[in-house]
């Protein structure tokens, strides 16, 4: 079955999305994807074709999300603030013949149709706006200004419109069909995309939505999380996608502005990251009263620090339940709620549908109460990396086990405590950032010897990135340059909060440089 199928059966004057002040409706969403689909099927994209997507939180990524499924393509959604270089590596990554572009990637369309070779960058028409506003902003509204399937690569251009709302037809694709390419860091490098198919998509869906209450159609959710995001995608949107409910996007997260939208719109369902959690608790000027339409607050992508769900919970009178997940398990593995528990540091208990275990370095079970690592299984576990298959045999056993990274603990109850990770990732606010890749992009500036990259414990986001540099003999390297550095070629959440210069890193036998010992030192 094909994902985007699962919208069909709304009605078509329900509402959908709100944005920017107004509803949209699921009938409007429908032939806006559906035009889509058409639009980038005349390009020439077929079943099985990687088209990339890089829009904010909003109603342009929701079409495009829809509109590549609906025409059997796979989705590849991609942070559009991230620098052009980056974004033209990941594209390359994955062969992705086009690129849907809004935003800050739109503003860089010419940059990245040049850098990325053979993607096709377009910025759909209703993004376009004025002619300032970015290529393909003069073509002639309601016009089909697209390339067809001969013209050449790295053309950049408009989308036109045909917003036919009796025409929203979907490809047939099978379960095991990819359906989404998303980039995350594997145990052993650099990031690389997760291949998440139709089945694993629509299983998690259901795993969710088997917990009682967790979200259905009446319900009105806010997103104010990066669709981008495996949490975003599949959690906030795919469980709206799901049901028929109603989803509240905010594209630039304000504490303030989104509790009064949460009061004025009726929300009844929060879906946010600790960051925003915390904002809330402290947001000035808003009634507690604000949430008393809320049903429940769900936090994932990130570990939540329990003093941050008690001062929001103190305040607003709604409790805030933990859920564990990773993109590689699309993403939900276990939630506290329904479990009629929410104690501090668990997340709950393994969805219905997802075997879990915790198991010692030579992957036996441990014995009750003993940190291991947590292997998860079930139709949710992603069929691999792309293009990656020793990447894909060290996180995948033979019999379908994944190994997570994430050292958990089962408790007496049978609730899961998330207590360390193998992995040396460092998680900003639910996005992986890998040390070596930030590392590399230090080592380049001149002067600079060595460089390590640690995550350090922030009340914020979970975790922040530091930078441990070493000078070359003589040199005079700053903090600023290492920063600029960084944010002309990294994603800013992968950029360091802070750069600590030192004499030398403590090192192995085998001269490499011990991140863990190098943490303890920083710490």
């Amino acid at each position: 079955m094909n994902l985007g199928a699962v919208v069909e059966r709304h009605p078509a004057d329900a509402r959908a999305l709100f944005e920017g002040g107004s509803w949209h409706t699921w009938g409007q969403l429908r032939a806006r994807a559906g035009a889509q689909a058409r639009s980038i099927t005349a390009m020439g994209v077929g079943p099985g074709d990687r088209v990339a997507i890089a829009f904010g939180t909003s109603v342009d990524f929701v079409v495009a999300y829809l509109g590549v499924l609906a025409c059997g393509g796979v989705a590849v959604p991609l942070n559009p603030n991230s620098p052009a270089a980056e974004l033209a590596g990941e594209l390359r990554a994955v062969g992705a013949g086009l690129l849907l572009a809004g935003g800050a990637a739109a503003g860089a369309a010419s940059e990245l149709a040049e850098q990325a070779g053979g993607t096709r960058v377009v910025v759909p028409e209703a993004l376009a706006g004025s002619p300032s506003e970015g290529p393909g902003a003069d073509s002639e509204p309601g016009t089909d200004s697209e390339p067809g399937p001969d013209t050449e690569p790295g053309t950049v251009a408009a989308t036109g419109t045909d917003a036919d709302p009796e025409r929203y037809e979907v490809a047939d694709r099978a379960d095991d069909d990819v359906a989404v390419l998303l980039f995350t860091s594997g145990t052993a490098g650099a990031p690389r995309p997760a291949m998440l198919t139709h089945g694993n998509l629509l299983a998690n869906l259901r795993q969710m939505l088997s917990v009682p209450g967790i979200v259905g159609s009446d319900d009105v959710a806010l997103a104010a999380v990066p669709l981008f995001h495996v949490f975003g995608l599949n959690v906030a949107l795919g469980l709206v996608l799901e049901t028929g409910a109603s989803l509240v996007l905010e594209e630039r997260f304000d504490a303030a502005e989104s509790l009064e939208l949460v009061r004025d719109l009726g929300v009844t369902a929060l879906l946010g990251v600790p960051a925003m959690f915390s904002a809330w608790a402290d947001a000035p000027g808003v009634e507690p009263s604000a949430l008393a339409g809320v049903r429940h607050a769900i936090a994932g992508a990130a570990a939540l620090e329990p003093e941050v769900a008690e001062r929001f919970e103190h305040r607003f009178g709604v409790p805030v339940w933990q859920g564990y997940g990773l993109t590689e398990a699309s993403p939900a593995v276990s939630t506290s709620l329904g479990t009629g528990r929410n104690r501090a540091g668990s997340v709950g208990h393994p969805l219905p549908g997802v075997e879990l275990r915790i198991v010692d370095e030579g992957g036996e079970q441990v014995l009750d109460g003993d940190p291991g690592e947590i292997w998860v299984r079930g139709p949710n576990v992603f069929a691999g990396y792309w293009g990656d298959e020793p990447s894909t045999a060290e996180v995948l056993t033979p019999d379908g086990w994944l190994r997570t990274g994430d050292v958990g603990v089962v408790g007496p109850d049978g609730d899961l405590y998330v207590v360390d990770r193998k992995k040396d990732l460092v998680i900003v606010s639910g996005f992986n950032v890998y040390p070596g890749e930030v590392e590399k992009v230090v080592a380049e500036v001149p002067g600079v010897s060595a460089a390590v990259v640690v995550g350090l414990p922030d009340a914020l986001t979970g975790e922040s990135v530091e930078a441990v540099v070493v000078r070359q003999p003589g040199a005079a390297v700053t903090e600023q340059q290492v920063r600029d550095q960084c944010a002309s070629r990294l994603a800013r959440y992968k950029c360091p909060s802070s750069v600590r210069f030192v004499d030398e890193l403590p090192t192995g036998l085998a001269g490499k440089a011990l991140r863990r010992a190098v943490r303890q030192q920083v710490t």
